[in-house]
């Protein structure tokens, strides 16, 4: 259901209840029926016929249509809509762990998460900078990456959740490669048999052969390099201000960007409301819309379910698939 307070228990009530998705899968939500029923009754929304208590879930209990997973752990009233509060990010860390523990058991096919705020975290104490993180090591993942896509536009990150002037320390030749081999093995997963990879640069014009950084010819091209030896088609490292021109994006499936914002302004510009997050690399399918938790209109009634439609039809795509590559 993502953090109370934001748009995510509205997205869930509309997902429950939308034919796109009822065609294609039985939806599952893990919340809070009190959250629910505020939202609900606030954004003139329908709650859910089926509401299973968290006791009768993780005993087996088992479903056989639209489900709320109800952990009742907040009363509906102590949730302000649009407030950063602690007992909403551990209430979403709640509702991400159980989602997680029913994936690796199978009981569900794949998870799509719900926006939560990173600063509700740190409040609670939770020391993780997003769901990517929090996912990998709920599941002892260790080679993974964000990607996200689009019939537009696909990128994924070599850094993912962190300060800018954190990331040129953060880059090393193994942790790009990595990136680059499970964005290709996604794209041959999803049926592109030979996908066409581009590698941003970190600096500006690409690091001007070092004088405006060091770490094309340090970490990236090397990199890629390896990449190439591998037999990835791939391309870079292009100066990142020309890297998503037309014409590039034309001869390009995917791209690989340094940092967060350099792959997310051009996606967000082009695909904003088409996009999904996959964390690639994960024993378990798990997607997401590609906006955060609109606590300026939470409980309004007026968020658009679009991407987060769309992240339930790449999570069935990818369970159809037979899971992540």
């Amino acid at each position: 259901m993502g953090d109370p307070a934001g748009i995510g228990p509205e997205l869930c009530l509309r997902i429950l209840r939308e034919p796109a998705v009822l065609q294609l899968c039985r939806p599952l939500v893990v919340g809070d029926l009190e959250v629910l029923r505020q939202v609900a009754s606030a954004a003139r929304l329908v709650l859910p016929e089926c509401v299973v208590p968290v006791e009768a879930w993780e005993q087996g209990h088992e479903t056989t249509g639209p489900t709320l997973v109800d952990l009742h752990l907040l009363n509906g009233k102590q949730v302000q809509p649009g407030r950063i509060h602690e007992t909403c990010g551990k209430a979403a860390y709640e509702y991400i762990r159980l989602a997680v523990k029913a994936a690796m058991e199978k009981r569900v096919a794949a998870m799509v998460t719900a926006p939560i705020n990173k600063a509700a975290l740190k409040l609670a104490g939770l020391p993780y900078p997003g769901h990517t993180e929090m996912i990998a090591e709920m599941t002892g993942t260790r080679r993974f990456c964000m990607m996200l896509a689009s019939d537009i536009l696909t990128v994924s990150l070599a850094t993912i959740h962190m300060a800018c002037g954190d990331v040129p320390g953060r880059l090393t030749k193994d942790g790009i490669l990595d990136v680059i081999r499970l964005t290709g093995q996604a794209l041959k997963h999803g049926g592109r048999s030979n996908p066409r990879l581009t590698v941003c640069g970190l600096n500006p014009h690409g690091g001007e052969n070092g004088l405006f950084g060091t770490e094309e010819g340090a970490v990236i091209e090397p990199a890629i390099s390896q990449a190439r030896a591998e037999g990835y088609q791939i391309t870079g490292p292009l100066p990142p201000d020309t890297a998503f021109v037309p014409i590039r994006r034309a001869q390009t499936d995917a791209y690989i960007a340094m940092y967060h914002d350099q792959g997310l302004i051009p996606f967000k510009m082009l695909a904003f409301e088409k996009g999904v997050n996959v964390t690639l690399g994960l024993p378990i399918v798990r997607t997401s819309p590609d906006h955060g938790t609109a606590f300026d209109i939470a409980w309004q009634g007026k968020a658009s379910a679009t991407s987060m439609i769309e992240a339930v039809k790449w999570a069935v795509r990818l369970a159809a698939a037979g899971g992540q590559p």
